[in-house]
């Protein structure tokens, strides 16, 4: 089966449904262990999202003629 190409915010969304689904509790234990790998495998996704997010960012924070430095995402970089 193909996997569904979904952006950031939609698959937080989905995650935060299935979190609310099995806070509830009333779904049956198959449904949940499904629930439960399908948060699983978005929070990876996302985790992925994040990471490709953040080697752009320190891209883009390298200075000309220089590796890039990795700095906080609320430093400055001077020029």
């Amino acid at each position: 089966m193909a996997e569904k190409k979904l952006t950031f915010e939609q698959a937080i969304g989905r995650l935060e449904q299935i979190v609310a689904l099995l806070e509830q509790g009333e779904a049956p234990l198959e449904e949940s262990l499904g629930l439960f790998e399908e948060g699983t495998a978005l929070m990876k996704k996302c985790s992925g999202m994040l990471d490709k997010a953040e080697q752009k960012v320190v891209k883009l924070l390298a200075l000309p003629g220089s590796a890039p430095v990795e700095q906080p995402f609320d430093a400055s970089v001077e020029e």
